[in-house]
């Protein structure tokens, strides 16, 4: 590995311009008015690939914006890793909290600021240099097909339908993803299990229009009043889901599988001091670490209605709106979860009231190997490169399309990732360290060996 590392050492400066070359393209896949840049950053990957030096290299067209494949087979009969991760990233309002413009990269206290730097574009650009660096040092000891994605901070709507129009090319030993996080700089860890997710929009409305408060308010039932309670009564006083069922599919870990569990490094006083509150809030009876990672929930990501602007109009709103997530644990189901939500939100709605629920995106939950080849291959990995063995934790966020790989392609996926949750991911100065993309760059090779090696 020595000329490899080298390689990746000599290249870092190299390596991390390049980045912020594909950083600068604001890929926003949520927004319209970005399409032409979305595209422009599958282009990007499409070719610092062919650069890379991959066989060939295509856009990959969808009804929404396009997946990047690639591939370099070296030999049929060796082991074929496929890496998947995305080039899309979430919007980066509100651009006024950012320290600096978030799509102009700016390295400070040896962290890269910008949006996309963690999530997922720094992580895999990663694999990228590591394929390369494994190329021109003639090490690479498996073939490898990459298929990166521009919809992925929108549900991955459409990878579904093409990996199954593509399933023959798409054959392999296992998937590799780094879109997760590790516990620390100086505690690697590997995620194996990942929550589903259930997201809808809901709608609540009263008269049909708009309303002077002072000649109506007090006669007619306010729409974003209804909907703070609705909203409320969906949790009782110890935050547990009080929607008929919600319940009912979840797998319950023993005793001692709970114990094993916070055994993971976990400061609360740290936690809480990083996140600037004086209290945690969570399920009566569970951990944080259990909250975060064994436990659905279910959240609310936005609310509006009525006025907002500046000063003041004094209106009764026609109308009121929020969007809800719900993770979910094994073995929840993503229909099931949203149509046990859409018939209780309409059955607590009241008469003054009509409601509408529009489900969004979704996925399973999912839980990975620890016993497989390709995770000790990884473990192993991030022992030689960290110098300390990684802990195997439950993530608490979704990779909807993990599930997907399992179902279509029949394959497991490794969750190498190597972000910090305070990289303030989906928030505004979202950031990576100079020391993790450089740390999974050295990694990622040693996963090829270890996995080919330990495969024979």
């Amino acid at each position: 590995m020595e000329p490899t590392l080298e390689f990746i050492k000599s290249n870092e400066k190299r390596f991390l311009d390049e980045l912020f070359n594909l950083l600068r393209i604001p890929s926003v896949s949520a927004d319209s008015k970005y399409k032409g840049d979305v595209a422009k950053a599958a282009e990007f990957i499409k070719a610092s690939l062919e650069q890379a030096g991959v066989d060939k290299a295509e856009i990959c067209e969808t009804k929404g914006h396009p997946i990047v494949y690639a591939e370099k087979m070296i030999d049929p009969k060796l082991k074929t890793v496929i890496i998947y991760g995305h080039y899309d990233v979430q919007p980066a309002d509100p651009i006024n909290l950012w320290n600096t413009p978030p799509f102009e990269p700016t390295i400070r206290d040896g962290k890269i600021f910008a949006r996309g730097s963690c999530d997922d574009k720094g992580q895999v650009f990663m694999h990228v240099k590591a394929f390369e660096s494994m190329m021109k040092t003639n090490s690479l000891p498996c073939n490898v097909k990459f298929m990166i994605e521009g919809e992925e901070e929108v549900g991955s709507s459409n990878l579904g339908e093409w990996i199954r129009e593509n399933k023959k090319r798409l054959t392999g030993d296992v998937i590799l993803i780094s879109d997760t996080s590790i516990l620390a700089n100086d505690t690697p860890s590997i995620e194996v299990g990942l929550r589903g997710l259930s997201y809808v929009e809901v709608e609540v409305t009263g008269p049909n229009r708009d309303l002077h408060s002072g000649v109506y308010g007090g006669a007619v039932g306010n729409p974003i009043q209804v909907l703070c309670d609705m909203i409320t009564s969906m949790k009782d006083k110890n935050n547990h889901i009080t929607i008929p069922g919600f319940y009912d599919d979840v797998v319950e870990l023993t005793k001692e599988e709970r114990i094993e569990l916070n055994k993971t490094p976990f400061d609360e006083t740290d936690y809480k001091k990083d996140l600037g509150v004086d209290e945690l809030v969570g399920e009566t009876g569970f951990t944080s670490l259990e909250r975060t990672g064994i436990r659905p929930t279910l959240e609310l990501n936005g609310i509006w209605g009525g006025y907002t602007g500046e000063g003041s109009k004094t209106v009764l709103p026609s109308s009121a709106f929020a969007k809800i997530s719900m993770r979910l644990v094994p073995n929840q189901s993503n229909a099931k979860i949203t149509k046990l939500f859409t018939d209780h939100f309409n059955k607590i709605a009241p008469k003054s009231v009509k409601v509408k629920v529009t489900p969004h995106h979704g996925g399973e939950p999912v839980v990975t190997p620890t016993d497989s080849v390709a995770f000790k291959a990884a473990a192993k990995a991030m022992e030689k490169t960290f110098g300390k063995k990684p802990i195997p934790t439950r993530g608490g966020g979704s990779i909807p399309i993990v599930a997907l790989f399992e179902k279509e392609l029949g394959l497991k996926s490794v969750l190498m990732g190597f972000g910090l949750d305070s990289d303030l991911i989906h928030s505004p100065n979202e950031h990576y360290g100079v020391f993790n993309f450089m740390k999974g760059i050295e990694t990622i090779p040693l996963f090829f060996r270890y996995y080919s090696e330990m495969s024979k």
